[in-house]
């Protein structure tokens, strides 16, 4: 991975969303719902204000409108602020 979050940020590959037939119509992209959990890929190093707690692979939720889409790689991506995650998955 080439990309390294500044500061408070991290990188975040969103779960996929689930494929929605209804009777046999595919719902298009436009009309699914923007999936909420995702794994953290890079993550910053924090500010002296805030200390780094999120780490690469941690699964975690977050807000519906949270962080900023990014394509790198034929793939995307959320890049994000630590505080715009609400919750970190254990398992």
């Amino acid at each position: 991975m080439n990309i390294k979050p500044l500061a408070d940020r991290v990188l975040i590959l969103p779960t996929p969303a689930e494929e929605v037939t209804v009777a046999g119509i595919i719902i298009p992209d436009s009309a699914k719902e923007k999936p909420l959990k995702g794994r953290v890929v890079a993550a910053g190093n924090g500010t002296a204000d805030e200390e780094m707690i999120l780490k690469a692979d941690d699964e975690v939720i977050f807000g519906k409108y949270a962080g900023t889409e990014i394509e790198f790689d034929g793939e995307k991506y959320l890049i994000m602020r630590q505080s715009d995650v609400l919750a970190v998955i254990e398992k």
